[in-house]
């Protein structure tokens, strides 16, 4: 009872953060009408002024306001969109190291240029993560011109680039890319023998678009870079057949959430005879130090039939090779292969060719890398809801932004039993968009006529009123 008065008299946790904003936004309105006063080449000289600044030591925060001034008149004039007051909230959160949550359409690809700007006259780089290679691709090449006419260089990180292209991207001012991307290429890095190999440099700040994605929903998706292993084992297909033998909850049970599967006590007796039948164990005792190999394919093969669908977490091309599918994206990813011999016992499970074993080489979780930042933030239309888990995993606190104005989209809500808030509400928004429900009768009676029917239902109408 005491939380709501409290409320009432100082306002919510985000209402107050705004009033301490809102003293920045001020400065840099008032600086607008100066800044529009500079032609283009004044203009772009700021940017070198205030790269010598901070040379000199100025702190970016002293900075703030002229340099967003700067970037809202180079936006105007390179882009022709001009950043409201609420995006330069969003900027100052952004640049404060903390996650913007500002809804659909809301323009957050314009935001980010603002903290992208400021921090990158530090001369360090600024990486801003997108979701996928087009987004990457899309963002750099819009907002590059508004970098560039300011005298910064933009840089664009995808799939399929030498290292080469990749130096050159990664010495950008600023750099687009795919999460994966990022990621990939810290594990490749590590794996040079000098320093002076290295594409990225020391990872300084990021802005994670979609943040609530990358950073909760596939935080602990193991980033993983394979190299030849041993030649496959014959066993693979030979304890493949036995499989079938084995009945679920009864020999084995399958835990959906953590992704495993467990033998019960009689699954482990009949599974040791049925090996030790086929001479495909050293002695009839499947946990013997002699019989792991065999133990780790059997495991290995019914987590291949218990939780990997075809269609679903792979599919098989026409040549008879098994391609892993994006949960995220659904888009196959050739090349990717499972490791610690999951691909080949689903290899064993299709019945196609099984190809050598891989060895894991290099491998991070998306937390543990954009946990070695020195600075994150991050931006997206749902992430109040996950606020306490930004805070305990990466110190990141979360600030709500007003709307620019009255949402012009009109959404119905859904009441539909979900099994997590956080796993379903980009599905939610999209259910939510694809609604089409049947337009209401507009026929109203006319205001001179006694009560009629509507032509069209043939309700009876005794007002104005619509059906």
């Amino acid at each position: 009872m005491l939380e709501p008065l409290l409320r009432k008299i100082f306002g919510t946790k985000h209402e107050r953060e705004m009033k301490r904003v809102r003293p920045l936004v001020t400065a840099v309105n008032d600086r607008e009408t100066k800044v529009r006063e500079y032609d283009d080449a004044a203009l772009r000289r700021k940017t070198f002024e205030f790269k010598e600044s901070v040379e000199k030591g100025q702190p970016l925060d002293e900075l703030l306001p002229e340099a967003f001034a700067v970037c809202r008149e180079g936006a105007r004039r390179a882009l022709g969109m001009r950043h409201y007051d609420v995006q330069l909230v969003g900027g100052v959160v952004l640049h404060r190291g903390r996650v913007a949550e500002m809804k659909t359409g809301e323009g957050k690809t314009l935001v980010a240029t603002l903290a992208a700007y400021l921090n990158a006259l530090e001369g360090k780089g600024v990486h801003v993560v997108t979701v996928n290679d087009y987004l990457a691709r899309r963002d750099a090449e819009w907002m590059g011109r508004l970098y560039g006419f300011l005298g910064l260089s933009t840089g664009v990180i995808v799939s399929q680039q030498g290292d080469d292209e990749k130096k050159r991207a990664y010495r950008s001012d600023i750099t687009y890319g795919q999460n994966n991307e990022f990621g990939f290429d810290y594990l490749r890095d590590n794996m040079k023998f000098s320093i002076y190999d290295y594409a990225q440099r020391p990872l300084h700040y990021a802005i994670v678009d979609e943040v609530d994605s990358i950073l909760i929903d596939e935080a602990r998706t193991p980033l993983i870079i394979s190299g030849r292993g041993r030649s496959a084992s014959d066993k693979y297909s030979q304890i493949n057949e036995i499989i079938p033998r084995l009945r679920r909850d009864e020999h084995y049970s399958v835990d959906e959430k953590h992704h495993s599967v467990a033998m019960t006590e009689d699954g482990i007796e009949l599974a040791q005879d049925l090996l030790w039948q086929r001479k495909l164990t050293a002695a009839n005792n499947l946990y013997d130090p002699v019989n792991l190999e065999s133990l780790h394919i059997l495991q290995q093969l019914l987590r291949a039939h218990a939780l990997y669908k075809r269609d679903q977490q792979y599919m098989v091309s026409e040549d008879g090779r098994v391609l892993i599918i994006d949960e995220f994206t659904g888009r196959v990813l050739p090349g990717r292969r499972w490791s610690d011999g999951l691909h080949q016992a689903v290899e064993a499970k299709e019945s196609v060719h099984i190809q050598e074993e891989s060895a894991t080489l290099a491998t991070i979780s998306f937390q543990n890398l954009f946990r070695l930042y020195k600075k994150l933030s991050g931006m997206t239309g749902t992430a109040d809801t996950e606020a306490a888990e930004f805070h305990k995993i990466y110190n990141l606190d979360v600030a709500v932004i007003p709307r620019t104005g009255p949402s012009r989209a009109k959404t119905r809500t859904i009441s539909s039993t979900r099994p997590s808030a956080r796993s379903s509400k980009r599905s939610s928004r999209r259910s939510k968009s694809a609604i089409n429900t049947a337009s209401p009768c507009s026929w109203a009676r006319p205001a001179s006529k006694s009560p009629t029917r509507c032509p069209a239902c043939s309700r009876a109408k005794a007002s104005r009123t619509t059906c």
